[in-house]
């Protein structure tokens, strides 16, 4: 799930204490539509409702359906677009989406379900949730959690596997970060960015955007007392080699499903040769550094090195691992001498 997902959720915990809702899940699209699966909607009898299914096509005739009093099965699917519902404002491009519709109570066992789902999101746990229609849903334990959501629909069956939405800690700011920040946002990532230099956290304050948490502490020492989530990208951008190797340093004994150093080819071999022999990192610690970072694009201008960063981290969270990042284009490192 996405960042706003978390802030639906909460949404959803806040107002189940005051009365009924319709808790809401994009479960599969087909064609164009402007949300992807997993996507959250909570709606109130009143109308008022937070998240998207849709981006705004089908969400007036879904309230108002409602609003009159249609969906109140514990669970339900409908689809809108083709072969389902057709709503006032179409689909684009014909596209058709189907969406779980949860109706829960004002009550205790509600409140627990919704705060299980909230601190999965947060980052506590992972959680699988389980729905056979048209039953309510049941919460187990995740064994771990290193992906995203994931759904599973077959027939009456629907499984949910559900944790925190990606991350992306940025390891010193500086001009191809905030444009990072500025994607990673958009994607739907939370954005972390940690800098102990007062004077350039200060030079770009201006740039940061406010949905980004800023850390006034040393990279290195931010993971070393925080960690990670299996969920989280981890990129060092400084080209200050007492930022960047610490921080590598400290990013390989995490979970991250990614970790990037900026740097030209030549930059970087310096660079694993400086991890191998002074950092004393193994072979296989270094080549889950991505260094180059970033797919090769040609990039040269920061936002063009942002989005090719970006689109690399992308890749790898949506479990494309091919030859898409450039640090393919690098020579491989080969035992080096103490």
């Amino acid at each position: 799930m996405l960042r706003e997902d978390v802030f639906v959720i909460s949404q959803a915990v806040a107002w189940i204490q005051e009365e009924p809702i319709w808790l809401c899940t994009v479960l599969n699209t087909y064609g164009s539509s402007p949300r992807s699966p997993g996507s959250l909607l909570v709606a109130k009898k009143n109308g008022q409702y937070s998240g998207s299914l849709s981006g705004g096509c089908i969400e007036e005739d879904f309230i108002q359906r409602i609003k009159n009093s249609e969906y109140t099965e514990a669970s339900q699917i409908v689809r809108y677009g083709r072969g389902g519902i057709e709503a006032k404002v179409n689909l684009p491009c014909d596209g058709s989406l189907d969406v779980l519709i949860e109706y829960l109570p004002n009550d205790d066992n509600s409140l627990n379900y919704l705060t299980e789902i909230q601190n999965a999101l947060l980052g506590y746990t992972a959680i699988i949730k389980k729905i056979t229609l048209p039953l309510g849903g049941e919460i187990q334990t995740a064994d771990n959690a290193e992906l995203p959501t994931q759904i599973e629909h077959d027939g009456d069956n629907i499984q949910l596997y559900i944790a925190a939405p990606p991350r992306l800690i940025i390891a010193g700011i500086s001009t191809v970060g905030v444009y990072c920040a500025n994607f990673a946002l958009t994607l739907g990532f939370e954005v972390i960015i940690c800098d102990h230099r007062n004077d350039e956290l200060a030079r770009f304050a201006n740039q940061i955007p406010s949905q980004v948490e800023v850390v006034n502490l040393f990279p290195a020492r931010y993971l070393e007392e925080n960690g990670c989530t299996p969920n989280t990208a981890i990129v060092s951008l400084t080209h200050d080699p007492r930022i960047d190797d610490l921080t590598l340093m400290e990013a390989v004994n995490l979970a991250a499903f990614y970790i990037g150093a900026m740097g030209s080819v030549r930059t970087s071999a310096r660079r694993r040769e400086r991890l191998a022999r002074s950092g004393g990192m193994s072979l296989n610690e270094i080549e889950r550094i991505h260094a180059p970072i970033g797919i090769p694009i040609g990039s040269k201008t920061p936002p063009e090195i942002a989005l090719a960063i970006m689109a690399d981290i992308v890749a790898y969270k949506n479990g494309i691992k091919g030859n898409l990042s450039a640090k393919q284009q690098a020579p491989q490192l080969s035992a080096v001498s103490p």
